[in-house]
């Protein structure tokens, strides 16, 4: 049973702003500023143009793919079982501590406006009903819920484009506040610091390519949807690290909108922050519930998960049971906060689909070099350059991140050795009997 090809090309942009815009841009301008003062603005532009590489990369190897998965799939096809369940696990547990993440932030903003929300079975139930929407929309269908997504990306960026254009009429009038002297004494650390922490705000893209097979026309779409998306954030990300320079200055805060708001607007900035925040927060968990189910649904199909996971609805096409486990899990680690110990996986699980990613192009290149796919110009050297960058970024990550990391790899592992000796079925049987 085929999945509904729904989804085009404007639809797959607002998923990629949803999967990369979630809570980090309303903290990470202020220790921007403190990093490397009033080039903060330029640091951003300087760690998108590093994305320019991997979403090359991304943007050829999706266009060879018809069918769900994402990096997984890749790096399953390109470099065989192991190497795709190592890349599987570390896309899968990520997204999901991610989604259980930005629930919960979303309830704690929620508690400002409605506090009864903010602990015990209220609390419980405010994350259900959260969850359930997402995820009701994609299980009746994947257009509804990109339909959904599409929604959130527009109410995400409204309260943000109202706070850009307010510090942009400021700074017409009245140009950058003073300057300190620590303004101008920038060191080599600090544009490395800043230049890691945008990288790793600027991701979630990768989880965007995931439901390929709902998309239409994949060779055209995923490249357009990926450089829109990421020229939009970019010039959102700018814009609001320029704002906080024009109205807040140098000052440190944990809050830097916030702060923002209330210099631009009053006391109703910090109800506008609010809102913007449950917004973008909630924008992310509807991208997590409809491109991750998707991941286990590839999984399942090619014998790496159970067979249940791998089934279609037979009347809405989707994977309805990898949809509801998802919903299921990601409600109990919200509410439970046993995510926290996965979060720390997200740096290092980025690195490792992006670098996985741009090592299959080369090999695609050499397997296959006449494929009816996007053909990005100099593909191998941009390739190898992404996977240095993945490399660097990599050799930043902490010794408690480093264990994670290597747990993650042993319960890949582990899969591995299951499936292996246990002969599930293949890829080809598994999509026969769901049928």
């Amino acid at each position: 049973m085929p999945f509904t090809r729904s989804l085009g090309r404007w639809a797959m942009t607002a998923l990629v702003i949803n999967c990369v815009i979630g809570s980090g841009i309303f903290a990470i301008p202020s220790e921007l500023t403190r990093l490397v003062g009033w080039l903060s603005p330029l640091a951003i532009v300087a760690g998108a143009l590093v994305q320019i590489p991997i979403i090359a990369s991304i943007a050829e190897v999706s266009s060879q793919f018809t069918e769900p998965g994402g990096a997984y799939l890749y790096a399953r096809t390109v470099f065989g079982r192991f190497a795709g369940l190592q890349v599987g696990w570390f896309s899968l547990l990520a997204p999901i501590a991610g989604v259980a993440a930005n629930a919960g932030l979303f309830v704690a903003y929620l508690t400002s406006f409605f506090p009864v929300v903010g602990t015990g079975a209220a609390r419980a139930a405010a994350l259900a009903v959260l969850i359930a929407l997402p995820a009701a929309a994609n299980y009746i269908g994947v257009r509804r819920g990109g339909n959904f997504s599409n929604a959130l990306v527009l109410a995400k960026l409204l309260p943000m484009l109202i706070l850009i254009g307010l510090g942009v009429a400021r700074f017409a009038k009245s140009g950058l506040p003073e300057l300190p002297p620590q303004a101008f004494g920038i060191g080599w650390s600090g544009w490395v610091s800043a230049f890691l922490l945008v990288t790793f705000t600027f991701g979630g893209y990768e989880d965007a390519i995931v439901p390929a097979g709902e998309v239409r026309d994949t060779r055209h779409t995923m490249g357009f949807a990926l450089g829109v998306g990421l020229l939009t954030c970019t010039v959102l990300y700018t814009l609001l690290q320029l704002v906080t320079l024009v109205t807040v200055g140098f000052t440190t805060s944990a809050r830097p909108l916030a702060d923002a708001a209330f210099v631009l607007i009053g006391a109703q900035g910090s109800v506008l922050v609010a809102l913007a925040v449950m917004v973008s927060t909630y924008g992310n968990v509807s991208a997590g519930v409809l491109t991750t189910p998707r991941l286990a649904y590839a999984l399942a199909s090619h014998g790496e998960f159970p067979a249940v996971l791998g089934r279609l609805h037979p009347r809405f096409h989707t994977p309805g049971v990898s949809i509801l486990s998802f919903a299921v899990l990601v409600w109990i680690l919200a509410v439970t906060g046993t995510f926290m110990w996965a979060m720390v996986l997200s740096a290092g699980s980025m690195m490792v689909m992006y670098g996985s990613t741009c090592a299959a192009l080369i090999r695609l290149r050499r397997l296959n070099p006449k494929a009816q796919a996007l053909r990005v110009p100099f593909g191998p050297a941009l390739a190898a350059c992404g996977i240095a960058i993945s490399c660097l970024l990599l050799t930043q990550l902490q010794r408690t991140e480093w264990g994670m990391m290597f747990v993650t790899f042993a319960i890949a592992a582990a899969n591995w050795w299951w499936v292996k000796g246990h002969g599930l079925r293949s890829a080809v049987a598994n999509r026969e009997a769901a049928s």
